[in-house]
């Protein structure tokens, strides 16, 4: 198992999953768990539960990420640790599929919410680079971790800590950069 590859985009065929936070277990429907053939989530990867979504009027809720362990069938797997998602129920909830750094997901600067700032791991690739050219998002490519918050005056701050610098990474999720909250 790779720490991080080059894909934040793995194909995540399937809309919904459940969590078993007893044993760990990930039950899903319409999902190709570990097909080679279509290139989707393999042991190693990480799996992200709920949509982050970049409109804060949005209902959509966001639970966290956790490293694939296991895979038992195409409709289940087993996530190694819950420590990088909420307590909250995760029934029927959408997901996609990343090879970001493993490491971020017990990172609790990026698997905690907080109302004051928002982080999260995106892997960027040259075109996203290009459109955030001259703006505050502007970074490097590669996997970045990348906070945003208000400063007391209102003002929209970004930080940005390029984890791991790469080129020929693959984007596509949800959140597309420079789009986060």
């Amino acid at each position: 198992m790779a720490l991080w590859g080059n894909n934040d985009n793995v194909d995540s065929t399937g809309t919904i999953v459940s969590v078993n936070y007893d044993t760990g277990e990930v039950i899903g429907s319409g999902t190709t768990f570990g097909d080679a053939t279509v290139g989707s989530a393999k042991t190693g990867d990480v799996i992200r539960f709920g949509y982050r979504d970049a409109d804060p009027a949005s209902s959509a809720v966001y639970f966290g990420d956790a490293v694939i362990v296991g895979i038992a069938s195409t409709t289940v797997l087993t996530i190694g640790s819950t420590a990088g998602l909420s307590r909250a129920s995760i029934a029927n909830t959408s997901f996609t599929v990343s090879e970001c750094p493993v490491y971020t997901v017990l990172d609790s600067h990026y698997s905690e919410t907080n109302t004051d700032y928002d982080s999260f791991v995106y892997g960027i690739g040259r075109t996203g680079t290009e459109a955030a050219a001259g703006t505050q998002f502007e970074t490097g490519v590669g996997w970045v971790g990348i906070t945003t918050y208000n400063d007391n005056e209102g003002n929209l701050r970004v930080k940005k800590e390029i984890l791991v610098a790469m080129s020929g990474i693959a984007t596509g999720n949800v959140p597309a950069f420079p789009d986060q909250k």
